[in-house]
């Protein structure tokens, strides 16, 4: 029947890890996608006639997809070529100021103790430790789990997981904690920089996400092919599981009748009937009313001022010369705080941005064929993309001063107008609607802005959200786990309300067992 099918808005990671899930317990799953191709934000764009990903780049927790392809009957490796990084990134403050972090935890302090001194290299394994901490504590009751209460937490942490959620709280921001762990500024503003991974300002950070550098210490991996062989792989692992995905399929509204989920509609009219809806986008499109009054009143505000970070970036094929990248290079502006200030207070592009680069064809060395390689440069922006544009009076003297930046450091990249595609945060807030271009959902911006990201379920039954702005948060697995516990919530809510499919309880989903609704 039309009305049990699951209707999935959106092919990216939380999508289409809630629809693998989902298909694999028989379920009827459709998966609605607006672009060409699945991934969401994990997008390839083409430059000089080759695939640039020009989205997430790095991947780390892999368990998250271990996990999910083994619930679904798969194994990881047998689709996806994973590398793993034996530098997690270079870092340069000028030409002559350069620091490596690498997989090894005690060859990152050696480097450090080079750079740095031998203090701040004991002050570093400090660090990793008091970092590992906080992720031991966190990674059960926040991260695995369900949305978490904030009354709740204290008691699923336990008493020492909740002295660390105490301490954090009580500790101000990151910067400041950084600031006395480290008595170096560039080491202060190298591992303030993980707030930016979610999206956020380190200066309006919680310390909390310090856990960061113990989740790159795990492992990063690097995708042979560009990261966008994952969503292709899981979207094909969908497909033969007896899910359907349409592409080119546009969800303009999310339809109710009596007060009951109803279905949705697509920008060319059609309808589609379904009594279970999971919107895999950013959930301020919901709650602007982009898709309708009723998905709308299912989620909380999402004031624009709690936006995250954007970018403008420059996906290229060129040729560099002089500083030796890795995959992962990171070149530090001269002033950290003024970079934050442009952007989340005064909502303007940064006067000398910090400028992150990826060299898709290198793993820890050169390049792995001669010739023009792919380059993603990055740098933060506002997400004001859907109040103003940037127009080019103000993207090229960014572009001007990003490259100018890197030339400080020690690299040219000689960039070709025809290889050289340019996105702002316009762009972005186009491809993702009511987000203004922000990549990460809300900003983590104080202890409690966790707290505030909806979970699975809205107020509309039937009603269900994945993404990076919803819990656990952004970033690729944290995307993943959303729609691993969207899945969940929506197999135990057909067996609370019985119809005529038979699905599998989400515990039995993990162990193989079954329960008939």
């Amino acid at each position: 029947m039309a009305e049990d099918t699951v209707v999935i808005v959106g092919a990216g990671m939380g999508g289409l890890a809630a629809a693998l899930l989902l298909a694999g317990r028989g379920l009827d799953v459709l998966v609605l996608e607006k672009a060409a191709t699945p991934g969401g934000k994990m997008r390839e764009v083409m430059a000089g006639g080759r695939p640039v990903d020009s989205g997430p780049t790095v991947l780390t927790m892999r368990w998250v997809f271990d996990a999910l392809l083994e619930a679904a009957g798969a194994r990881l490796d047998d689709h996806v070529r994973l590398v793993p990084a034996g530098i997690l990134a270079r870092h340069a403050w000028s030409e002559t100021e350069r620091l490596d972090l690498h997989a090894d935890p005690e060859a990152s302090a050696e480097a450090v103790g080079a750079f740095a001194g031998s203090a701040e290299a004991r002050r570093f394994r400090d660090f990793c430790r008091a970092s590992a901490a906080v992720y031991r504590a966190l990674e059960g009751p926040f991260i695995r789990a369900p949305r978490p209460s904030l009354l709740g937490m204290p008691f699923d942490l336990g008493l020492a997981g909740a002295g660390i959620l105490a301490r954090s709280a009580l500790a101000g921001t990151m910067m400041r904690a950084l600031g006395r762990q480290f008595r170096d500024p560039r080491l202060v503003q190298l591992f303030g920089r993980y707030a930016t991974y979610c999206g956020s300002s380190p200066y309006r950070a919680p310390p909390i996400l310090t856990l960061v550098a113990h989740v790159e210490q795990q492992g990063v991996s690097m995708v042979a092919g560009g990261m966008h062989q994952i969503a292709r792989a899981l979207a094909g692992l969908v497909v033969r599981r007896g899910g359907r995905i349409r592409y080119g399929a546009e969800v303009r509204a999310i339809l109710t009748r009596d007060g009951r989920l109803d279905g949705v509609r697509l920008a060319g009219g059609e309808a589609i009937a379904a009594r279970t809806v999971l919107f895999n986008g950013d959930a301020a499109a919901l709650a602007t009313g982009l898709l309708g009054p009723a998905a709308a009143r299912a989620v909380p505000p999402q004031p624009a001022a709690r936006r995250s970070l954007s970018a403008v970036t420059w996906s290229v094929s060129a040729d560099t010369t002089g500083f030796p990248l890795v995959r992962h290079s990171v070149f530090f502006s001269r002033d950290y705080q003024a970079e934050f200030d442009a952007v989340f207070r005064d909502g303007r592009l940064p006067g000398e941005p910090t400028v992150y680069v990826c060299a898709q064809d290198r793993l820890d060395g050169p390049p792995e064929a001669p010739g023009p390689e792919r380059l993603l440069v990055l740098v933060n922006a506002p997400a004001t993309g859907d109040a103003r544009s940037f127009p080019p009076s103000e993207i090229d003297p960014c572009r001007t001063r990003t490259f100018a930046q890197l030339a400080r450091c020690g690299l040219a990249v000689h960039l070709r107008p025809e290889a050289t595609v340019t996105t702002t945060p316009a762009h972005f807030a186009r491809m993702f609607p009511g987000t203004g271009g922000a990549l990460y959902g809300p900003a983590n911006h104080g202890w409690l802005a966790s707290f505030r990201r909806p979970g699975s379920r809205t107020a509309l039954p039937g009603l269900y959200l994945a993404g990076g702005s919803v819990h656990p948060g952004p970033g690729v697995p944290m995307a993943a786990l959303s729609g691993m516990r969207a899945a969940e919530a929506i197999l135990a809510d057909r067996i609370r309300r019985p119809s005529a499919s038979t699905v599998r309880s989400p515990r039995a989903a993990m162990s193989g067992g079954t329960s008939t609704a």
